[in-house]
C-alpha cells in the first residue's frame, strides 16, 4: 500500500514538474503580432491593408502602386472580392506585424477556417453605414470559436449616411449573438478612412495617419505564446507553388526552430510519417517571400523541399515527432459534373482537352483548395466536383478556362445526406434587403422555394430587411429572377445553416429553351422573324450547332428554331426595310449567368474563348423520345 502511494506521489510530482517546465519554456514573442483582417465583401479590407503597407514604407516614395495591391489574382480584381488568403508583414516600431488578408465571402470559408490557425487576433472591419453584414457573421464566428480577441475597425466614416454609434452597438449585439466571451465582447474600437489612410479613437478626431490602429494592434492583441526550445512543430495552413523550388508549405511555427538543410518529418492527418529535408526557409516581408537561414517559433514561415506536403500536415522534428490537431473545414453542399467536351465544336478553342488533362488539373486543385472534393465516376471522362456553393465552383471553372482548359459542366445540384430522421438536405440562412414596393414579389418567390421567414424589420428609408431559412436547392438559379423582380436594386446574401429534414418538392415555373435546328452561322434575318418567340443569347454571325441552346422561350416548353435561315436571294431588287434596326439586343451571359441558365438536361460548354449552352442529347428526335418515355 505504501509503495503504491509512493508511486502515485512520484507520478504526481513528475506531472507537476512537467507542467512547471512546460510553463517555463512557453514564452511570449513580444516582437511579433500575427493578425487576420476579416470583413464582409467590399467593406474596404484590402484597401486598409494597402494603407498599412504604404505607411510602413513598404513602397518607395515615387513607386507607382495599383489599388488593392493584395488582390493579385485577376479574378479578384475583376470581381472586387478577395478569393485567396494572402500573407504579408509590416514592421512598426521594431515589432513585426504578420497580416493575413482573408476572403469575405462564405463560399471561400475554407480559406478562412485554415488561416485562423496561424493568427492570435483579428481586425474586424465594418462599414460605417451598413454595419455588420451576413458574411461578417460567418467569418467572425470562425475567429470567436477559436477564442481569438478582436479589434473592431469602423471604416468609411466619411460617408454622408455614416452612423458609427449604431454600427458599434450592432457589432456588440453580433458578438453576443455568436457567443463571445466577456473578454471578447469588450473590444476596442478604431475609426478609419482607409482610402485616406487615417485612423482615430473617435469618429470626429482622426489622426493624419494610421498610428492609432498600429498602437491598438500592438497594445491589445496578444503576442504568440511559443516554446522556443521545444521540438519543431509547424501546422501547414496553405500551399503555394514556385516553378523554381516546387511546393511551398506556409504556416505558423508553433515551437522550436526550422532552418535550411534541416531534416524534417511530415505527419499527415492520418498519422502517417514521411521524412524529408528542408531546402529553403522563407519569411514574409512586405509583399515578398524573403529567404532566411533560420526562423524561430512564433513567426509565419514558408518552407520548401517537402514534395508531398498537404494542407493539415504537421512538419515536426524527426527525433521527437509531435503531430498538431489537423485542420477541419465544413463539408461541401453543392456539386457539378465536369466532363470532357464532346460537342461538334470540341477542340477548336482550347489547349487542354483530354480526360487525363482535366483529371490532373482537378486533383491538383485539391492540394490548395481544402473545401473542394473531386470524385471519379464509372465513365473515364466525367468527374463529380463538390464545393461550398455556386460561386466557389464558378471561380474554379473560370480559372481553368483562363488556363486554356476546354470542358463541359452540368447544372449544380445539392448534396443530400441520410440521417436518423431520414433524408437531410442543406439549408441556407438568407438575408434579403429590398425596397418595400418589391417585398411582395420577393416573398412570393421565396415562398415557392420552401423558404421560411425568420425575421423582418423596416429601415427608416423604406428598405425592408428579411431573414429566411431556405433549402439550398431552392436558391439555385434564384439570383437572376430576384434581380429582375427588384429591378436590380435588391441584395441578398446566404450562409450555410446546416442539414435539416427534406422540406418537400419545389415546383418552380421555368421557361423553356430555344434550341438551334441546324449547324451554321446565325443570321439577322432569322432572329428578326423569331424574336417574338423569346430572348436570344446569340447574335448575328455567331457559329452554332444543332442542339445548342440559343435563347429562352416565352413558354415552358422547348422550341426548336432555325436561327441560320437566310433570306432567299432573287434578282428582284427590294427597297431596304431596315430589319436589322428592329432586331432586339441579344442577352450577354457571364459565367455566373450561364450556370444559372442551365436546366437539368443542359450542359455548359466552357472554352477559353466561348461559353455555349447545349442539350445533353443534341439529336432532336432522341430528345423528344426520351421526354415521352419519361412522361409515360
Amino acid at each position: 500500500m505504501i509503495a503504491t502511494l509512493n508511486q502515485t506521489n512520484q507520478a504526481d510530482a513528475a506531472t507537476t514538474v512537467a507542467k512547471i517546465t512546460a510553463a517555463k519554456t512557453t514564452v511570449a514573442r513580444s516582437d511579433i503580432r500575427n493578425i487576420a483582417i476579416i470583413a464582409h465583401v467590399d467593406h474596404g479590407k484590402t484597401t486598409l491593408v494597402d494603407g498599412m503597407l504604404r505607411q510602413t514604407r513598404v513602397f518607395r516614395e515615387n513607386q507607382a502602386v495599383v489599388e488593392r495591391v493584395m488582390d493579385s489574382n485577376d479574378l479578384e480584381r475583376e470581381r472586387g472580392i478577395t478569393i485567396l488568403a494572402k500573407n504579408t508583414s509590416v514592421e512598426y516600431r521594431g515589432i513585426t506585424i504578420n497580416i493575413v488578408d482573408t476572403p469575405g465571402h462564405a463560399d471561400f470559408g475554407g480559406e478562412v477556417e485554415r488561416i485562423m490557425h496561424m493568427v492570435d487576433g483579428v481586425l474586424l472591419l465594418v462599414d460605417a453605414v451598413e454595419g455588420p453584414m451576413p458574411q461578417t457573421r460567418f467569418v467572425l464566428r470562425q475567429a470567436l470559436e477559436r477564442g481569438l480577441p478582436a479589434i473592431v475597425v469602423v471604416n468609411k466614416i466619411d460617408r454622408p449616411a455614416a452612423r458609427p454609434d449604431y454600427v458599434v452597438n450592432a457589432t456588440f449585439d453580433l458578438f453576443v449573438d455568436l457567443g463571445a466571451t466577456d473578454e471578447q465582447a469588450e473590444f476596442p474600437v478604431i475609426y478609419t478612412r482607409a482610402l485616406e489612410q487615417r485612423a482615430g479613437y473617435s469618429p470626429d478626431d482622426l489622426a493624419p495617419n494610421l498610428e492609432p490602429l498600429f498602437d491598438t494592434i500592438v497594445n491589445y492583441l496578444p503576442p504568440p505564446q511559443v516554446d522556443l526550445d521545444g521540438p519543431t512543430q509547424l501546422l501547414v495552413a496553405t500551399i503555394e507553388y514556385s516553378s523554381y523550388v516546387g511546393k511551398i508549405a506556409v504556416g505558423r511555427l508553433q515551437s522550436g526552430t526550422i532552418r535550411t538543410g534541416q531534416p524534417i518529418v511530415r505527419i499527415n492527418p492520418q498519422g502517417e510519417l514521411e521524412t524529408a529535408k528542408v531546402t529553403q526557409v522563407y519569411i514574409f516581408r512586405n509583399l515578398q517571400r524573403v529567404s532566411v537561414d533560420e526562423v524561430s517559433a512564433g513567426n509565419i514561415v514558408a518552407v520548401a523541399g517537402i514534395e508531398n506536403v498537404g494542407i493539415g500536415d504537421t512538419l515536426a522534428d524527426p527525433a521527437d515527432p509531435r503531430p498538431l490537431p489537423p485542420i477541419t473545414v465544413e463539408e461541401p453542399t453543392v456539386r457539378m459534373t465536369f466532363a470532357v467536351n464532346d460537342s461538334p465544336f470540341a477542340g477548336r478553342e482550347g489547349q487542354y482537352l483530354t480526360s487525363r488533362q482535366v483529371r490532373a488539373r482537378l486533383f491538383n486543385e485539391l492540394e490548395r483548395n481544402v473545401s473542394l472534393r473531386v470524385e471519379e465516376t464509372d465513365r473515364a471522362n466525367e468527374f463529380i466536383v463538390s464545393g461550398r456553393g455556386e460561386l466557389h465552383l464558378a471561380i474554379l471553372i473560370e480559372t481553368m478556362r483562363r488556363e486554356g482548359y476546354e470542358f463541359s459542366v452540368s447544372r449544380p445540384e445539392v448534396i443530400f445526406k441520410e440521417g436518423d430522421e431520414g433524408l437531410l438536405e442543406p439549408i441556407e440562412q438568407v438575408f434579403v434587403e429590398v425596397a418595400q414596393e418589391y417585398l411582395g414579389a420577393v416573398q412570393e418567390m421565396l415562398g415557392r422555394r420552401r423558404a421560411l421567414m425568420q425575421n423582418i424589420h423596416y429601415g427608416e428609408d423604406g428598405t425592408v430587411y428579411c431573414t429566411y431559412l431556405a433549402p439550398t436547392r431552392g436558391l439555385l438559379g434564384f439570383r437572376q429572377p430576384f434581380l429582375t423582380s427588384t429591378r436590380g436594386t435588391g441584395i441578398f446574401h446566404t450562409l450555410f445553416h446546416g442539414y435539416e429534414p427534406y422540406t418537400g418538392d419545389i415546383e418552380i415555373q421555368e421557361r423553356g429553351k430555344l434550341v438551334a435546328l441546324e449547324t451554321g452561322a446565325v443570321s439577322s434575318y432569322a432572329l428578326t422573324n423569331l424574336q417574338q418567340r423569346g430572348v436570344f443569347i446569340v447574335k448575328p454571325g455567331d457559329q452554332v450547332y444543332a442542339g445548342q441552346v440559343v435563347g429562352e422561350h416565352i413558354r415552358e416548353e422547348e422550341l426548336v428554331v432555325n436561327v441560320c435561315k437566310a433570306k432567299q436571294l432573287t434578282n428582284f431588287r427590294e427597297k431596304p426595310s431596315g430589319m436589322n434596326e428592329m432586331l432586339n439586343v441579344s442577352r450577354e451571359l457571364t459565367l455566373d449567368d450561364a450556370i444559372q441558365f442551365l436546366d437539368n438536361d443542359d450542359l455548359l460548354e466552357v472554352t477559353p474563348v466561348s461559353l455555349r449552352i447545349r442539350k445533353k442529347m443534341l439529336n432532336h428526335e432522341q430528345r423528344q423520345r426520351a421526354r415521352r418515355a419519361q412522361k409515360g
